[in-house]
């Protein structure tokens, strides 16, 4: 009887956190800026500001009058390569469904950047970008230094496993 209440008590706290566990955590946007693409603004939403390179975050791209009826394109420009990266298409965010959006995306170098939109929609065809976009350099140590200090544990393990694998060998040749 205790094991039986046990398993169902199991079951129904399974079941009762399973809507808490497969939500989504809502994109919380706490910068935003506007660009005018031809006819059509654009706000463009950022889940973290100031920008900083290598760090993740959400944007969202939010035209006026909503997504239904337009489709469109960006590209970046990075400042360190200082050409245009290819187009993409604008897709639904895809933790925020009601407007376009990329969803855990990081600039990977500092400068200003510039993003460039097309979008197509029943007032025709515009374009517009949002030009010096400010990212600062990455947040924590150097990149060599951080691969660095991950790689001594591997080294310690191999280090270890020669070890062993030394004495061992010795005691199975004897």
């Amino acid at each position: 009887m205790r094991k039986l209440l046990t398993v169902l008590a199991t079951i129904g706290l399974l079941v009762a956190s399973a809507p808490l566990a497969s939500a989504y955590e809502p994109v919380n946007i706490v910068h935003t800026e506007r660009v005018q693409a031809g006819p059509y603004g654009l706000t463009v939403g950022f889940s973290t500001w100031p920008l900083k390179a290598m760090q993740s975050l959400d944007f969202t791209f939010i035209p006026d009058g909503g997504i239904a009826d337009k489709s469109g394109v960006f590209a970046t420009t990075n400042p360190e390569l200082g050409r245009e990266g290819r187009e993409n298409p604008l897709t639904r965010h895809p933790r925020k469904l009601d407007v376009w959006g990329l969803d855990i995306r990081a600039l990977n170098s500092q400068g200003d950047w510039k993003f460039r939109f097309v979008i197509d929609g029943p007032a025709g065809r515009g374009e517009g970008e949002l030009s010096k976009l400010p990212v600062l350099e990455q947040p924590g140590p150097p990149m060599a230094l951080s691969w660095s200090i991950s790689v001594l544990p591997l080294v310690g393990l191999i280090g270890f496993l020669a070890v062993a694998w030394r004495r061992t060998r010795a005691r199975l040749t004897s």
